[in-house]
């Protein structure tokens, strides 16, 4: 039944209109890598293009352009590859496999990995924290705090991973009904622009703890955060395959997504422009679709509770009848 009710405080994650920081148009297609103003690289410092993470493996993209990565300042923070639609159907075909060995793993074995992983980001925490300044304009403090959340994050859906389970049901007859849990499967995700790394493992963690795979579109004026996180992928035992991360336009790869039949469901939290085309295109495969643009991922009362962990699963009704 929950599938078919939503919570009355979701109206306002998408009825608000954009903020600046949010604005943005739909794109038919992806717009000209080469028509960006890329300042010039620092003197300094080796100039480097983030590659995508597909198949637990970094590859360059399909089209093979990149797209720059400004701080507040106008600056050159990085650069980026820039994913196309060939790059969303080898990462779905990745993460199908994927999705159903990590769906078949216990929950302990899911929450072993995901405290692993949440361990790594709290040994790096001082760098993804200068990353997050660099990219954002933010302070020391609030860059410390955001990747303290995105830690404690973690650590929370680790712990759901083998704790939330089904019911049985006593039905007006000689049985029983199993309620089981079970995996989604490939979950498309575009995280939102503001708290690009917290916003990105707040939507990532619950899909995870549950036994589905991912496609992740991290924010796309600060997606550096993310890149530097599949290091920690590589170095915590998450079969590759389970997370893929694609940076680029969110609407075009958002929509891409809605579009593919290899994707059960999509998480959109990004420019408010693309929630109603998003929402088209998944009608012609049915898909379930969560959009909140305006959701504030940072809010534990709301999106450290089984909210999420409802929209990553599926109910299972299993009868067993017996007799006298």
């Amino acid at each position: 039944m929950t599938a078919y009710l939503r919570p009355r405080w979701e109206a306002a994650l998408r009825a608000e209109p954009d903020t600046a920081d949010d604005a943005g148009g739909l794109a038919a297609e992806p717009a000209d890598p080469l028509a960006h103003s890329v300042p010039a690289p620092a003197a300094s410092g080796l100039d480097r293009t983030a590659k995508l993470y597909i198949g637990g493996r970094q590859v360059r993209p399909d089209g093979g352009y990149s797209r720059p990565v400004l701080g507040p300042d106008g600056a050159l923070v990085g650069e980026v590859g820039e994913a196309n639609r060939k790059d969303v159907r080898n990462a779905v075909e990745k993460a199908r496999p994927a999705a159903a060995a990590w769906g078949a793993a216990s929950g302990h074995a899911r929450a072993q990995i995901l405290y692993f992983l949440a361990e790594n980001l709290d040994y790096r925490r001082e760098e993804f924290a200068r990353r997050l300044t660099a990219q954002t304009g933010a302070d020391a403090g609030a860059a410390e705090a955001e990747v303290t959340a995105a830690i404690d994050r973690l650590f929370v859906f680790a712990g759901w991973a083998d704790k939330y389970e089904g019911v049985v049901h006593n039905p007006p007859m000689r049985a029983i009904a199993a309620a089981m849990v079970e995996p989604l499967g490939v979950i498309g995700i575009v995280a939102p622009r503001r708290q690009p790394l917290l916003g990105a493992v707040a939507l990532l963690a619950p899909a995870l703890a549950m036994g589905n795979a991912a496609v992740l579109v991290p924010s796309d004026t600060a997606p550096l955060s993310m890149t530097d996180f599949y290091q920690l992928l590589e170095t915590s035992d998450v079969p590759g395959g389970v997370l893929n991360i694609l940076t680029g336009d969110p609407i075009v790869l958002g929509r891409t997504l809605a579009e593919h039949d290899g994707v059960e469901a999509l998480w959109y939290c990004g420019p408010q422009a693309g929630v109603a085309p998003l929402e088209r295109a998944s009608t012609g495969n049915l898909k379930q679709t969560w959009t909140a643009p305006q959701a504030d991922l940072s809010d534990p009362a709301r999106f450290e509770t089984q909210y999420l962990l409802q929209k990553a699963t599926q109910i299972k009704n299993i009868w067993i009848p017996y007799g006298a």
